[in-house]
């Protein structure tokens, strides 16, 4: 498993799993490993692959679609064709190429257009030997984003260098940001890795903020880029070391989701119940609020009510998508189909929204996080999103004490979930 904020999750194929999927907020913790069940071939896309349709929860690609609106505009040629998604990863996956054949073979998708980069000169580092994890991260990253924007071309940039937390790893990312603006690779940047704010107290980690401020700060209001990042698996707080192994007992929040730059993406669980979809909070959902971002302009529009648990800092996340586990998009990684997860999972899901909102306005929408917050406070909003009112990111493991989902924004799915099919030109109408 991915040993950072952000880590990759797997379904047990067992009957353990099936009574456990049952239950809200179920998630599978460190140090327990999958069954991996094997390929049994093509399926129809209406249904997942034969090998987990025993799983009640399992989401096929068309039902993503579903949920959160894009079905109407895929069939009317929104597929986010001429757009390009890059996605920023350590390591990458050695079996991403067979993987996608056999998913795009499976869901009846067109071949993904896919390019790996990997433009850093550095010594490779993976002190937490997690190879696998980064390549599952990045398959699940992948087909996600293809899944729901089947046209856009994405560009997987890899460093050799695992970030894990605090600044390790996160020099090498920015560089791959600043690579991929000089090279215009594309408007649209997915992050699903993150590290607590815990670990960035000291004046190298100032530093580190510091420079990424300045980079996102200019990509989005200069260059049009747009960015996404996964909220954190580890409900209302995070790690506490830098080896990412000691989960803290206070409440956090992790970078770079809360930079407010950043279009911070949480977690929710995702029910189809024949065509009629019921979300409530995932309760892994990393949400809260910044220690080192104060509340940005386009949180200052929410009603003065909510506004008064920011205290004047930047509130995390800004909207949410799917996220647990146990009721995630059937993937196929490294040879096996399973189901998988975490804010890892929801930040693609925006990121393939964005592509297709390019794509019908014909131009980068870039910073959309003003825009968002607009429709969210105007007659718009129940159209726009889906509001999530139940659950919450309580942290039982660690005794910390979440927020809880309500009407409105709040600190574990922010606005809630899209429906693109209404969202998309009414962001497109806000942003001239």
């Amino acid at each position: 498993m991915k040993r950072t904020t952000l880590r990759l999750f797997f379904s047990l194929f067992s009957m353990v799993l099936l009574l456990a999927a049952c239950s809200p907020q179920s998630a599978l913790g460190d140090g327990v490993q999958p069954t991996p069940t094997p390929a049994t071939g093509t399926t129809s896309i209406e249904t997942c692959p034969a090998s987990i349709r025993q799983l009640p929860t399992c989401l096929t690609p068309k039902a993503m679609r579903q949920a959160y609106g894009i079905q109407s505009l895929y069939q009317k040629g929104y597929t986010g064709k001429g757009q390009t998604v890059i996605d920023i990863v350590s390591f990458g996956s050695p079996t991403i190429q067979q993987d996608m054949q056999v998913f795009d073979q499976t869901f009846n998708l067109p071949p993904v257009n896919l390019q790996v980069i990997a433009p850093l000169n550095v010594p490779e580092y993976d002190p937490n030997h997690d190879k696998a994890g980064w390549a599952g991260e990045t398959t699940l990253d992948v087909q996600i984003i293809h899944a729901l924007a089947p046209d856009a071309k994405i560009v997987l940039l890899v460093s050799p260098v695992a970030e894990i937390e605090g600044v390790t790893g996160l020099p090498e990312f920015r560089q791959l940001e600043q690579y991929a603006i000089d090279n215009k690779l594309g408007n649209i940047v997915s992050h699903s890795w993150g590290a607590s704010e815990l670990t960035f107290k000291d004046a190298q980690g100032q530093a580190e903020l510091k420079a990424w401020d300045q980079l996102l700060e200019k990509g989005t209001t200069q260059q049009g880029m747009t960015y996404f990042s996964s909220s954190g698996d580890n409900g209302a707080t995070d790690y506490a070391d830098m080896q990412g192994k000691k989960i803290a007992n206070v409440a956090t929040t992790s970078f770079a989701a809360s930079s407010p730059w950043v279009t911070s993406v949480g977690g929710t669980n995702l029910v189809n119940n024949n065509g009629v979809f019921k979300e409530q909070a995932w309760s892994g959902s990393g949400g809260g609020f910044s220690q080192f971002y104060s509340i940005p302009s386009y949180q200052q529009l929410l009603p003065p009510a909510t506004q008064e648990q920011f205290k004047n800092r930047r509130g995390v996340p800004d909207v949410s998508a799917v996220a647990d586990p146990f009721t995630g998009m059937a993937v196929y990684i490294s040879g096996n189909w399973t189901q998988a997860g975490g804010t890892s999972a929801s930040a693609p899901v925006w990121s393939a929204i964005m592509a297709i909102a390019n794509q019908m306005a014909g131009r980068p929408l870039g910073f959309i996080n003003p825009a968002l917050y607009k429709i969210a406070t105007s007659s718009d909003y129940q159209q726009a999103f889906r509001d999530i009112t139940q659950g919450n990111n309580d942290n039982l493991t660690a005794k910390v004490k979440g927020y809880s989902a309500t009407t409105g924004w709040d600190a574990v799915t922010g606005l809630g979930t899209p429906n693109a099919a209404y969202l998309i030109p009414a962001l497109i109408k806000e942003i001239k």
